[in-house]
């Protein structure tokens, strides 16, 4: 052979997404796009995303899961919990001791949160006390148009959904920040230390009650929300109510090749999985599309990964056919859905751009995440990266294998290594990302209709 036979026959020749599209990929990845684009603009929350995936799967024929329901192969079903974390499932043809084929994610994402008593007020304005959920840069947050989403209980027991700054009418909430004329000493500061915690107070109103007496400017407040939603100042300790970027997501470049908006980490492999689960016919393995919650701050709670809400799931579908809920883990096969960071030529210093995933490569593969020598990673064997290479050329998915970074720059975790704790064999895989973590992340619609495919690979699986 001559260099060029060698070269082409011993070594990846990587290529960009777009040069690889077979026809009518391109308006399937458009159209893909149209529909990811508007399940984000409904997810603000993770209730929201569980909301929307719950009305989106009743559309495709999904009935609620009970307990002790009899279900034969091609039934679709869905089971939440707590309105913050949902499973959807498609019975296989074969028994559950033959394992089944999970693709799990998560839906929440950084956001500020309401702190228990937010509202005061101070030199004649109104604002509200915050505490930020995972890791966010603190003045990303600054000075941007902000929406308060969540639930309130209030004293009878009666949920009240809130949302302002998002629909076509609302006002929009914001955070201050310094003016450059006077932001010498603050500039001077490490990040870190600039823009402390206890500074993200949401402006919410400068106009006080028409009344007399102290604390006017909270009252009004508290009068407008107490008109729209019967809110009273006491409420606000059953409510879970959030501060997160008001407006949709929008097409990103002068080829409208990305899409910009909130939440892509990771509502992106989420909707992937769940859009995978309504596209496919009776698989051969049942297959489960774990939408969790809490990865952000390490998946604990009863809505996280670490929860026992997956295991009760699967464990009642085994009861009902008689298989040992171990049989089936060890047989089954699960895809973790986490974005992983796409290379930015702009702070080039952080990555190893031989082993980064880059926009319009296709999905990344991670073999391992974790920080430095790999802490908190599941570390997939070799058998299971065959597999899924496997699975993944057999279906003409574009892909590419990555790391988060430079090794001792930094790092990630996602649900792997809670899959792997049940003795199910798990790989990473996820959406290059962009700014992740920001208020407004951005993605390749190709990359993101190249994770659906990977979904659809794995519920074929035989």
């Amino acid at each position: 052979m001559d260099n060029k036979e060698k070269k082409e026959t011993l070594t990846i020749q990587w290529k960009n997404g777009y040069d690889r599209l077979y026809e009518g990929q391109p308006e399937a990845v458009e159209t893909y796009a149209k529909g990811y684009m508007a399940f984000l603009d409904n997810g603000k929350t993770e209730r929201d995303c569980v909301t929307e995936a719950v009305f989106q799967a009743k559309s495709q024929g999904f009935s609620a899961y009970k307990p002790g329901d009899k279900l034969k192969a091609g039934d679709k079903v869905y089971i939440e919990r707590h309105g913050k974390s949902v499973m959807l499932a498609v019975i296989g043809e074969k028994s559950l001791s033959e394992g089944i084929r999970i693709m799990a994610a998560h839906v929440d994402a950084p956001r500020l949160d309401l702190k228990p008593y937010p509202l005061y007020e101070d030199s004649d304005m109104a604002l509200l006390k915050t505490h930020y959920y995972g890791g966010v840069k603190k003045y990303q947050w600054m000075a941007s148009p902000l929406a308060l989403r969540g639930i309130v209980y209030l004293s009878d027991g009666s949920p009240v959904n809130v949302s302002v700054g998002d629909g076509p009418d609302d006002p929009v909430l914001v955070i201050t920040d310094l003016l450059p004329h006077l932001a010498a000493d603050q500039m001077k500061k490490p990040v870190s230390e600039a823009f402390p915690a206890e500074g993200l107070n949401v402006l919410v109103g400068t106009k006080p009650d028409a009344g007399e007496g102290s604390d006017r400017f909270k009252l009004h407040v508290l009068e407008l929300l107490n008109q729209k939603y019967g809110i009273v100042e006491a409420d606000f300790q059953s409510a879970e109510l959030s501060i997160v970027p008001a407006g949709d997501c929008r097409e990103v470049g002068l080829d409208r090749s990305m899409i910009g908006g909130y939440g892509h980490d990771d509502r992106s492999c989420s909707y992937a999985g769940m859009r995978a689960l309504f596209d496919i016919t009776t698989p051969q393995h049942t297959c489960v599309c774990m939408m969790a919650d809490k990865e952000e701050i390490g998946s604990e709670g009863i809505t996280g990964m670490q929860s026992a809400f997956f295991d009760t799931f699967v464990k009642d579908l085994c009861e009902a056919q008689g298989v040992s809920l171990r049989r089936c883990y060890e047989n089954s096969f699960c895809l973790s859905g986490d974005v992983c960071n796409a290379f930015d030529p702009n702070f080039p210093d952080v990555s190893d751009k031989m082993n980064n995933a880059k926009l319009n490569y296709g999905v990344g593969i991670f073999k391992y995440t974790g920080r430095g020598g790999k802490g908190g990673a599941s570390d997939a064997s070799a058998e299971t990266m065959s597999k899924i290479r496997g699975l993944l050329d057999r279906e003409g998915v574009l892909w590419q294998m990555g790391e988060l970074g430079k090794v001792d720059k930094g790092g990630g975790g996602t649900v792997a290594c809670y899959m792997a704790r049940r003795n199910i064999p798990v790989v990473d895989a996820g959406v290059p990302v962009l700014s992740m973590h920001a208020p407004f992340e951005i993605i390749s619609k190709l990359d993101a209709y190249m994770m659906y495919k990977a979904c659809i690979a794995v519920f074929r699986d035989k």
